[in-house]
């Protein structure tokens, strides 16, 4: 379920850029009826305050927040008002340029998206940046890392509910033989990872652990990056709103908040199941993640992530 609140009775485009307009002029900017704004309006809203931003002021409405606003507060705003699949580009590619540590944010997207999300990501990505996301993630990894990486990015799986169970048993053998031998980065495992529908890989994980009283996850805690970048795989495609938790977890409870993570978890789940991750992190942590965001963050980039979380500062 969703975090974002919307108002039942929205102000019209035009006023919206109108208030926006006036948050950027005069003495400082005015951050609380950006948040205001913004920060409750979905993704075609967005777009739309967009478009007739640039037509009513003939200004680029992503450029003047960034203009205008500074540090993870405007990464935030930035990052949130893009529309969902330009946004996911947009961390992709920046990704791209960050090597090793960064594959789990293409993981992330490759494997939590639906099938028609990554392949609208993908189109962003080659609109904007006048090349293919498979060819990116091809030149700055090497090796195993590429292997699943470019097969992650590059798939368009069956996006329905049926499964074969036939299926499910034999490549459960399959797994369980090459993860046994230790060979992670094998061809049939990142065939079956990378290309199998969501509810096909449950199934195959299922009986997984019912034929060889084992789960998945437990043979691969022990590893080098490769071994966690399939764990986050496997987590991303079948366990998402957990995944997201821990991703949350290690992002506030680390010395020192990791902003980038944070800020991406909830401004690309904010539409999507925000809130059902918040109940989950609740229950794993004994504390709402609202107060959790409150004690580790200030000023408007707290007020911003509340905002999205539906829940305003006390």
């Amino acid at each position: 379920m969703a975090s974002l609140t919307v108002p039942a009775e929205v102000p019209s485009v035009a006023e919206d850029c109108e208030q926006l307009r006036s948050a950027f002029k005069g003495w400082g900017t005015n951050e609380k009826l950006i948040i205001s704004i913004l920060a409750h309006r979905n993704a075609a809203q967005r777009k739309l305050i967009q478009q007739t931003y640039a037509e009513t002021f003939g200004e680029d409405l992503l450029k003047e927040l960034d203009r205008e606003l500074t540090n993870d507060f405007e990464k935030l705003v930035v990052v949130w008002t893009l529309d969902p699949s330009e946004r996911d580009a947009y961390l992709a590619k920046e990704a791209t340029k960050r090597w090793t540590k960064s594959n789990f944010v293409l993981v992330e997207i490759a494997c939590t998206r639906s099938p028609k999300e990554l392949v609208l990501a993908r189109e962003a990505y080659h609109a904007r940046y006048k090349k293919s996301l498979e060819e990116d993630v091809a030149y700055h990894t090497t090796g195993e890392h590429r292997k699943l990486l470019v097969a992650l990015v590059s798939s368009y799986r069956y996006g329905g509910d049926e499964v074969d169970l036939r299926l499910a048993k034999a490549e459960a053998k399959i797994l369980h033989e090459k993860i046994s031998d230790k060979a992670y980065s094998d061809n049939e495992v990142i065939r079956i990872l990378a290309t199998r529908s969501k509810a096909q890989i449950n199934a195959t994980l299922n009986h997984y652990k019912d034929e060889y009283e084992e789960d998945i996850l437990k043979q691969l805690e022990e590893g080098d990056e490769f071994v966690g970048l399939l764990r986050a795989t496997i987590k991303g495609l079948v366990y998402t709103e957990h995944y997201f938790v821990e991703v949350l977890r290690d992002a506030i409870n680390r010395r020192g908040t990791e902003e980038d993570h944070l800020t991406r978890v909830i401004a690309t789940r904010a539409e999507v199941d925000m809130k059902t991750i918040a109940d989950e992190y609740q229950k794993r942590d004994s504390i709402h993640l609202g107060r959790a965001i409150a004690k580790d963050t200030r000023g408007d980039y707290e007020s911003m992530l509340l905002a999205l979380l539906g829940q305003e500062e006390d």
